[in-house]
């Protein structure tokens, strides 16, 4: 899991990162509610990883 989350670590922090300042200017400048969205996004990233190995695994085990 964790070779497919450095493979996308880059782009992943990148648009957390935009995101957050989006949410940040655009919900009236609260950092509690842009520190919300960018914990979420963070936990997602890592599920997201995860399930893609498993993805991932799956579709390499079968047998064409």
């Amino acid at each position: 899991m964790w070779e497919q989350y450095k493979r996308t670590f880059g782009k992943t922090q990148t648009a957390i990162v935009l995101v957050t300042a989006a949410t940040y200017l655009y919900l009236g400048q609260v950092v509690s509610r842009s520190a919300v969205f960018f914990f979420v996004m963070q936990v997602g990233a890592v599920l997201g990883a995860a399930w893609g190995v498993r993805l991932r695994k799956k579709v390499d085990s079968k047998a064409w």
